[in-house]
């Protein structure tokens, strides 16, 4: 059976999806309700990936472990092959995953009080992080239409006047829009003018389908490169969330000097055993395996766009450019938050993730994860339809 066919049953597995909807959801029972909200997928990790694991296991001893060079020149490789990014080895920082990586950054270069400008609807630490470490968070709403959305440039300006960093998510979740070159280059000069700091978070970058181009801010930045932050990891593209690793690509050598010492101080530069080993076979041998990925997925959202719009009149969806979520728009049905949530969990028996999570701006939305067998699609697509027809 094809590797992105096969069903493999998580429920034993610990998996967050899968094990705890009860808490997340507030519901007594979730058995029986399909999980397609927190964006993991239900695909086995590529087979390099889980042969140099379990090579690794062979070796009964689990002690500390480094980065090596050979995982730094696998990661500059594929940025080089996949995105025309050039990055030196010496750029790169390691950390225990983006959301990490992110509040190391805020932590180091903002203060109590210091804003930080995020543009909603937007993936929820943005906000989240920043507020629990006594941050003020400035929203600067994106425009919509169509389900498509850009930067309200007079108002982001406007903000920036008080901002002490920007966090971009590029691609955008949960939209799956891929900036322009001359948007990014606008959001550099922006910030350059207003002297802010700008955090990129590029976790979705290789999730992008045929025809599409995914933009690495860096790669806009020119002589502004030294105020840019970009986060990266194979853990999106790979579905290896549970390893845990990610890299802080800083090409100014003393904001890097600060985040070592950050790291250090909070013991929070090294990884787990397995996740060099993972990172390096993803990156030097992945590549056949997402590029099969992605043709699975670009079938799925013509699938589910299609069905959901033809059977269930109103909604309306755009589809993605990056990402394998999709972003529902439920507005012209009438229905609450509340009502629509109810709905799916207790009707359809399926569990999607609520708009306004996304803050205010993402009301009257769902995020879907596709990222499934087909046979799982198609059993989800029709308890949404279930639920909202």
């Amino acid at each position: 059976m094809n590797l992105f066919e096969q069903v493999h049953d998580r429920s034993n597995s610990r998996s967050v999806k899968w094990g705890r909807m009860e808490s997340v959801y507030g519901i007594q029972d979730a058995s029986g309700i399909l999980p397609m909200w927190v964006a993991d997928m239900d695909f086995p990790a590529p087979p390099p990936v889980t042969d140099a694991l379990r090579e690794r296991l062979e070796h009964p001893i689990f002690g500390y472990s480094y980065i090596c060079e050979e995982c730094k020149t696998a990661a500059a490789n594929w940025l080089a092959k996949r995105h025309s990014l050039i990055v030196e080895t010496d750029w790169m920082l390691f950390h225990q995953g983006v959301i990490p990586a992110m509040a190391s950054i805020i932590d180091v270069f903002t203060g109590a009080g210091d804003h930080v400008l995020v543009t909603p609807p937007v993936y929820p630490p943005f906000f989240s992080i920043p507020k629990n470490l006594g941050r003020e968070v400035l929203y600067s709403r994106l425009i919509e239409q169509d389900g498509d959305y850009s930067i309200d440039w007079a108002d982001f300006e406007a903000k920036l006047e008080k901002a002490r960093l920007f966090i971009l998510c590029n691609p955008h979740n949960p939209g799956g829009k891929l900036w322009t070159v001359d948007e990014l280059k606008k959001v550099v000069q922006l910030c350059a003018r207003h002297d802010v700091l700008v955090l990129s978070d590029e976790i979705h970058s290789d999730l992008t389908y045929t025809g599409e181009t995914h933009t690495p801010l860096l790669s806009v930045a020119g002589s502004e490169r030294n105020r840019i932050f970009t986060c990266i990891a194979p853990t999106k593209t790979f579905n290896l969330a549970g390893i845990q690793a990610a890299m802080i690509v800083a090409a100014d050598p003393k904001k890097r000097m600060l985040l070592e010492q950050h790291m250090q101080a909070h013991g929070s530069g090294s990884l787990n055993a397995f996740a060099p080993v993972a990172w390096k076979a993803a990156y030097e041998h992945g590549e056949p395996w997402l590029n099969e990925l992605l043709g699975v997925l670009a079938h799925h959202i013509d699938y589910a766009v299609d069905r959901l719009e033809r059977e269930v009149p109103g909604l309306k969806i755009r589809k993605p450019q990056s990402t394998y979520l999709l972003w529902i728009d439920y507005r012209a049905l009438g229905f609450t938050e509340d009502e629509v949530m109810k709905r799916l969990l207790e009707k359809g028996k399926v569990a999607l993730e609520p708009g306004s999570k996304y803050s205010e701006a993402g009301r009257g939305f769902l995020r879907m994860n596709i990222a499934c067998p087909r046979q799982t699609l198609e059993d989800g697509v029709s308890r949404v339809i279930r639920a909202l027809r």
